[in-house]
């Protein structure tokens, strides 16, 4: 079957969006309650949710989550939000009451991170009805018991390690859906699908490297 072509239609303004890479387009995909997800783009900023072509966000942050952050990206959002609730600084039972009110405000789904126990997995499983995001950096993690805590996606981000922890989970679990950061460039995004990665998460330039770029041309038209 040939390839269809897809109509391009831009408003004026819109045409200054950030565009991720098209190779993304080679994942699969997850389908999460009906929407395909291709590409998630990993950012809390407002102004770039709003001006980027991803199919979702995943929305991690540094410090405590917040609800008020939360409630925020979902409310900026056009696309399904999938909200960072802890595991490494906030823990236990308070990650597991993050999880219910990111439901509640209508997250697509949850993110947990690395050090999160088994034990806090199976109680967000238990309190949530939406998916639950398991961040793996290591291939040393026991993955069929995150899978059986309730993980319901893998989100690989082992840095140079990337590849082979997708390879090492697929040669055990073939079906598992995985989100994976693609590396810099398209050949380490094209690598890491053919692995295989279902979905791909894309860091965007910052706010800062945008407007540099923007007052150099500015500056050359004065």
């Amino acid at each position: 079957m040939k390839n269809k072509f897809v109509p391009v239609v831009k408003g004026v303004l819109r045409r200054h969006m950030i565009e991720l890479p098209s190779v993304i387009d080679e994942a699969s995909g997850i389908r999460i309650n009906g929407k395909l997800i291709r590409s998630l783009v990993f950012t809390t900023d407002v102004a770039i949710i709003k001006n980027i072509n991803a199919d979702a966000i995943i929305a991690v942050y540094p410090f405590t989550p917040q609800p008020i952050i939360t409630q925020a990206i979902v409310s900026a959002a056009d696309v399904p939000v999938f909200c960072g609730v802890g595991g490494g600084i906030t823990t236990g039972k308070r990650a597991i009451n993050l999880a219910l009110h990111a439901e509640f405000q209508g997250a697509a789904g949850v993110v947990v991170n690395a050090p999160t126990t088994n034990e806090v997995i199976k109680e967000i499983a238990d309190t949530i009805d939406i998916p639950i995001i398991v961040t793996i950096v290591s291939d040393k993690v026991d993955f069929g018991e995150r899978l059986k805590a309730g993980a319901s996606i893998f989100n690989v981000s082992g840095a140079a390690n990337t590849v082979n922890i997708i390879k090492k989970i697929r040669d055990r679990y073939p079906d598992v859906p995985i989100i994976a950061t693609g590396g810099p460039n398209e050949d380490t995004i094209l690598k890491t699908i053919e692995a295989g990665a279902n979905a791909i998460t894309y860091t965007p330039p910052t706010t800062g490297e945008l407007f540099s770029s923007i007052m150099d041309k500015y500056r050359e038209e004065l």
